[in-house]
Order: structure tokens, then C-alpha cells, then sequence
């Protein structure tokens, strides 16, 4: 009996592996990255669309390596993705990318074409000289690196450049990213600001700097800040800053505008800003894998989700940026509480003068100090030494006290169930 149940399963998984999955779209996207409630409109917009049937089968993950050693080493069939801007260029340099055909959908609902932002198609561009990420993938948030502090401990001034990390003013209160890439890049901006003024050295050329000398010069810079450091976190530290047992976190916005909100409940004042040496842009789009088996609903369900009213909705669930350019988009944004600002790079020179958060929508002056960072390939391998070395395995008993409080206080919300909007976290 045994026998013949096993016989039955094998028989159901092959069948399973190997039939029709033309009703059938398999996406993979992270963590409370999506308002849920936008899958089962797609499915009836596709019947709509199409006269076809299809039904999401929706899965998630929390680290951008993990979702790229399913595709690269165990071939799975995921037909969307949705991985970070490094991993992209790898997956595209490494011919796992299959090109999207959006010509295939009729053009009064190819949202794609329709709400392209001149920035995002602009980066992507930068991605590979050789090969246009545009033709490959199709940004889905966006945002900044930067500086949050409090504005009750921080001065505008000393909060503008990367070495408020290493201020002995504010040792035992800093909170840094546990995520090297993100790290590495803004100190090497700060450490090559002679180059950059002389010319002799790019924004983009520091992003693809795996030398060991800048890589010697980023360790011993972080050596020094690491004296200082509250703890080196993935999530934790914005709930810090919100309790005022940090004053300076390197982070990013989309992190930022949570622990800003948050904060101000509680009479805590956060702010958020790139410093002026410059900074980082980061992305994560959708793609189509090497191994997809339902390219057409696959293609259609990207185009879904850039129609304006589901990116706002998307938007509004995550806390990040959609990087679409549609107006609708914008206007959704609008609130008269912040000074005019310039974001005419994004949706065009009709929005050269909008009053929108600048933490989710930096102003033209800050994005043109900001770059794209790179994926080193190879290297990376380096990068991780790096940084493992910096952190060390002598962790602070400061830092035990603020991984324990956090994850105490993580318990405790769970427990009560507690309404706040979810973010996602641990991007890179």
C-alpha cells in the first residue's frame, strides 16, 4: 500500500513539473512587498484582457541571493521575479533574463510605455553599456541612501556629510546598515572627494572600484566608526532611533519615512537627508527568469502592476516609492505641508515645482549627486571579507542589550497584534 501511495505521489509531482501551466503564473516577490489584495484583480483583468484563465501562485523571500540560487542552481520555473538592482545586472550579464515583449500587448493598456519616468529609463541604461536593462526589466521601487537623525541631538549641518558616523560626539548612538554594499559605497564617496573634485574619478567609477586599496581605505575608515556603533542592524534600528537610544542611523528612506512617522507619534522629531558628498540609488524591478514557463501572463502581469492606481496602491501598503512616472502617481503624492521641490527628472517639467515629501522623491539638486551602485561579480566574495572583518566576532555588549530590547519589542507587537503598516526589510 505504501508502495502504490508513493507511486501516486511521484506520478502527481511529475505531472505537476512537467503539464500545462498555461493558467498558471508563478511570481516570487519579497516580504510584504505588494498589497495582496491587487493579485485577484490581476487575475480577473487578465480573463478580461486575454478570455484566458489564471490563477497567482505567490511566493516570497527575504534575501536577494536566495531567490538567485533558486533560478541560477535549481532552475525553478518562477515566471516573475523581483530582485534588487546588483542582482539584476548579474542575472542579465549571466543570461538569465529572458527579453520582455511588451509590443505583444495592446497599446491602450500597456501601462509600461505609457508611464516610463525619463529617470528610471535613464539608469537602467547605466546598468550594462552593452545590454539595455530596459529591454530586460521593469523597475518597481525605488530610493535613496542617507543619513537619519535627530533633530533634537543632530544638527542639519553635522548630519550632512557621511562623517557624522564617525563623530566622536554621537559614539555608542550610531546605528549602521549590516548590509556591506550599501556601506561601502557611501564611505568610498566620502573618502575619494578630492578625486571627484578634481575630475580624475567619477560617481559611476567608484561603483565599480573592487581595488584593494579602496577597499583597505573603506575598512579602516569603518574600524574607526565601528568604535562607536550601537549595533549593526537589518530592521531593528529604526524602532531605535524612534526611542531616541540612537541619534544617527545610516539608512534608507524608505526605512526613514517609517521611523519618521513613527517618531512623531511618540514627540520624537527625525529627519532624513543625503549627505552632500552624494549617495546611492537603489532598485528592484520585475523580470521575466531564464527557466519562466508562462511568459504571456508573466508579461501582462508586469504591465499590471505599473497602471497608476495599482502602483499607488502598492505605494501605500509597502511605505516605498514606486518608480513610475504616470501623474496620477504624483498627484497622489501631493501635500501642502513641504516646500516646493523639483522633480522634473522623474515625471517632467510639468512637476519642476511640486510640494511632495523630498525623503520619498529627492529634489533634482540631490539626485544628480546620487549614482547607481554596481554589482562586482566575482569580487564580491572581497566585499564580504571585508565587512567581516569590520564587524568582527567581539560584538558590544551594547549591541547584545539592543538586539535583545528589539527583539523583545518585536515579540510584544506580534503578541498584540499590532496595526502598524508593515515594511519590508533586509533588501540587500
Amino acid at each position: 500500500m505504501k508502495r502504490i501511495l508513493l507511486l501516486a505521489a511521484l506520478c502527481a509531482a511529475m505531472i505537476s513539473c512537467g503539464g500545462d501551466r498555461s493558467e498558471t503564473l508563478k511570481v516570487y516577490n519579497w516580504s510584504d512587498y505588494i498589497d495582496e489584495s491587487v493579485i485577484p484583480e490581476f487575475e480577473q483583468w487578465y480573463k478580461d484582457q486575454t478570455g484566458e484563465t489564471i490563477k497567482v501562485v505567490y511566493q516570497t523571500f527575504d534575501v536577494n541571493e536566495t531567490m538567485l540560487s533558486k533560478i541560477e542552481k535549481g532552475h525553478e520555473d518562477y515566471d516573475v521575479v523581483c530582485p534588487s538592482d546588483y542582482i539584476i545586472e548579474r542575472m542579465l550579464n549571466n543570461g538569465l533574463l529572458i527579453p520582455l515583449d511588451f509590443a505583444s500587448i495592446p497599446d491602450s493598456i500597456n501601462y509600461i510605455s505609457l508611464n516610463k519616468s525619463p529617470y528610471i529609463s535613464g539608469m537602467f541604461r547605466s546598468i550594462n553599456p552593452d545590454i539595455d536593462a530596459n529591454d530586460y526589466s521593469v523597475a518597481y521601487m525605488w530610493g535613496t541612501t542617507g543619513i537619519l537623525y535627530n533633530t533634537s541631538k543632530v544638527t542639519e549641518e553635522e548630519a550632512s556629510t557621511w562623517d557624522v558616523i564617525r563623530n566622536p560626539k554621537f559614539a555608542g548612538q550610531v546605528l549602521i546598515k549590516d548590509a556591506p554594499r550599501d556601506v561601502y559605497a557611501p564611505v568610498l564617496i566620502y573618502l575619494k572627494q578630492k578625486e571627484l573634485a578634481e575630475g580624475s574619478v567619477t560617481l559611476n567609477d567608484l561603483m565599480h572600484d573592487s581595488s584593494d586599496e579602496s577597499i583597505a581605505a573603506v575598512e579602516e575608515y569603518m574600524k574607526v566608526v565601528k568604535d562607536g556603533v550601537l549595533g549593526w542592524e537589518a530592521d531593528f534600528g529604526k524602532e531605535q532611533m524612534t526611542k531616541e537610544r540612537g541619534v544617527v542611523s545610516l539608512n534608507w528612506s524608505g526605512d526613514a519615512v517609517w521611523a519618521i512617522e513613527e517618531a512623531a507619534e511618540v514627540g520624537v522629531s527625525l529627519a532624513y537627508l543625503v549627505p552632500e558628498e552624494g549617495s546611492t540609488v537603489w532598485f528592484d524591478g520585475w523580470v521575466i527568469p531564464k527557466y519562466a514557463r508562462n511568459v504571456k501572463a508573466a508579461t501582462y502581469f508586469i504591465d499590471f502592476m505599473c497602471r497608476p492606481d495599482i502602483a499607488i496602491r502598492n505605494m501605500d501598503e509597502t511605505g516605498y516609492v514606486a518608480a513610475n512616472g504616470a501623474m496620477e502617481v504624483l498627484e497622489s503624492q501631493i501635500d501642502e505641508e513641504f516646500e516646493p521641490i523639483d522633480l522634473s527628472y522623474f515625471f517632467g517639467e510639468q512637476a519642476s515645482s511640486v510640494r511632495v515629501d523630498p525623503v520619498l522623491y529627492p529634489d533634482k539638486a540631490v539626485i544628480e549627486r546620487c549614482v547607481l551602485e554596481h554589482d562586482w561579480g566575482t569580487d564580491t566574495d572581497k566585499l564580504l571579507a571585508m565587512w567581516s572583518r569590520i564587524k568582527g566576532d567581539n560584538a558590544s555588549s551594547v549591541t547584545y542589550i539592543v538586539i535583545a530590547a528589539a527583539v523583545f519589542v518585536i515579540a510584544c507587537a506580534a503578541i498584540t497584534g499590532s496595526a502598524r503598516k508593515k515594511r519590508r526589510n533586509r533588501r540587500r
